[in-house]
């Protein structure tokens, strides 16, 4: 579900933050994922408030006359992100493990990435932080290209290609659908976890303003 609001984050600003109706229709979609999988709203709303818990999406309450809640992901303040570097975050999530070479393709609406290289520099330091964000996989029999995944949410199939500090694999098949989540999906690393998915809304909504409900996780807009 993470994977679904920075994906629409990036590519379509002027309809983000994204509504239930639409985070739900985006966690189904049949492009662009990998496996596709179908969420109804209440799946969605679980995950939404699991990861609101962890902190790492805020809700944002209606105003100048729109009449619902809409959410938004939260990956860049918690981590310190660029843009860049949540654009591949997030096809990860969607995706699953992937080669420098199709994330440079695959980012292509949300980032540039001038070459190959510079992927792979933007990918290592996303790898180097005090809690890495990716991991490098070691190569399969016949394989010549290296692929990353991410650590954020435990792959299709529960594969993880490395123990995620502290994390739970409750994410499971949802996170490669890049709607981690929306199954229940939820772990702790210090109270932060993430998960993945997409959508797209129809609004465009106003700055975002702290409500100071619950440490910031949920907003209201003047």
């Amino acid at each position: 579900m993470l994977g679904c609001l920075a994906e629409k984050q990036l590519t379509t600003p002027q309809q983000y933050p994204l509504t239930m109706n639409a985070l739900t229709l985006a966690c189904s979609q049949t492009t662009n994922r990998d496996p596709i999988m179908i969420f109804d709203d209440a799946m969605v709303e679980t995950a939404l408030e699991e990861l609101k818990a962890l902190r790492l999406v805020r809700f944002v309450l209606p105003s100048h006359g729109k009449s619902v809640i809409r959410y938004r992901q939260v990956l860049d303040e918690v981590y310190g992100l660029d843009s860049s570097r949540v654009a591949l975050l997030a096809v990860l999530l969607l995706r699953g493990p992937q080669t420098p070479g199709e994330l440079r393709t695959r980012t292509a609406r949300m980032a540039e990435f001038s070459s190959l290289a510079a992927v792979q520099e933007e990918l290592a330091v996303l790898a180097g932080q005090p809690e890495p964000l990716v991991l490098l996989l070691p190569r399969r029999p016949g394989q010549k290209e290296d692929r990353w995944q991410q650590r954020l949410a435990e792959e299709a199939g529960g594969a993880t290609g490395a123990e995620p500090a502290a994390r739970a694999g409750a994410a499971g098949a949802a996170g490669a659908a890049g709607a981690a989540g929306a199954a229940g999906a939820a772990g702790a690393a210090d109270e932060r976890h993430r998960l993945s998915g997409d959508a797209t809304a129809n609004d465009e909504p106003g700055p975002p303003v702290e409500a100071g409900v619950a440490g910031g996780e949920i907003e209201g807009r003047d």
